[in-house]
């Protein structure tokens, strides 16, 4: 029997409409498949996600009640040397395993970024995408695809964290061990753009904001790169020649300083405590 190398999570909670996709895109990469696991861990369903998740594969777990709580029991159950984690409604391009191996076996790092594309419908999602592709491997953005070892060394994810524990996990991550990123994406399905919704998820996950400050400082340059405006409206966007992107594609650029500036306004809006912590940073 072939060692397990890569271990994939998968964390889900009513995702039947892309769990399907998402483990089907496992299936097919071009790496060997015995040497894949899918875990997927779901949060108490109640559509079809559990049924669909076990046509891929035999470990399928419930555990809630949150992404970190769900990730570090995938890692309990993980037998791979790497491990990659998703969400449900994200796809991988076929060499996306492969090269992520090669690449931490090869340069020797613990850690990779994977490039995200965003797809779906409409002029917004063309936004979406647009405004995601400045993020790639910057303090924005987050690793995927790991190093089991030095994962369980630092505990995994914050479980106490909701939202930013994405940001806690790659910080952690970065101050011990090397980190890079490979040029095969994943793609993120947000299917029809909607603004109540997407504003909706924005400020449900803003919620773990204040904490995750607390945790790191608000003296913290990370902090103030992730929290603070001139970053997140001028310098992730300029940063390594890419201000040249904002004038190829003006329309692209106004709806995305029109969605930053909306996401921003209900942040502040919705908590009172952001707005006297957005005064200090």
């Amino acid at each position: 029997m072939n060692e397990i190398n890569v271990s994939v999570i998968v964390t889900t909670k009513n995702e039947e409409d892309h769990i399907g996709d998402c483990l089907r895109a496992i299936e097919i990469q071009n790496y060997p498949q015995d040497k894949i696991e899918i875990i997927v861990v779901d949060n108490n369903s109640s559509d079809r996600t559990k049924e669909i998740a076990f046509r891929f594969t035999p470990l399928v777990f419930d555990q809630g009640p949150e992404r970190s709580a769900q990730r570090n029991f995938g890692i309990e159950k993980a037998r791979g040397k790497y491990l990659l984690y998703l969400d449900a409604d994200m796809t991988l391009s076929e060499e996306v395993v492969t090269e992520c191996v090669k690449k931490c076996d090869y340069d020797n790092l613990d850690a990779l970024y994977i490039p995200e594309i965003i797809v779906g419908n409409g002029f917004w999602i063309q936004v979406r995408n647009f405004e995601r592709e400045f993020y790639n491997s910057t303090c924005i953005d987050a690793v995927r695809f790991l190093r089991a070892k030095l994962t369980r060394e630092i505990g995994g994810f914050d479980e106490d964290l909701n939202g930013p524990e994405d940001w806690d996990f790659n910080r952690r991550i970065g101050d011990s061990g090397k980190v890079g990123i490979i040029r095969n994406p994943l793609y993120h399905n947000e299917g029809e753009f909607n603004l109540k919704i997407y504003l909706r998820k924005k400020s449900y996950y803003s919620r773990g904001f204040d904490q995750y400050i607390n945790k790191w400082g608000k003296r913290d340059k990370i902090i103030h790169k992730q929290f603070g405006f001139w970053y997140r409206y001028v310098g992730v966007f300029i940063e390594n020649g890419n201000s040249k992107r904002l004038f190829l594609h003006p329309v692209l650029a106004t709806g995305m300083y029109v969605l930053r500036l909306l996401v921003g306004l209900n942040y502040l809006f919705n908590t009172k405590d952001n707005l006297i912590l957005r005064e200090k940073i």
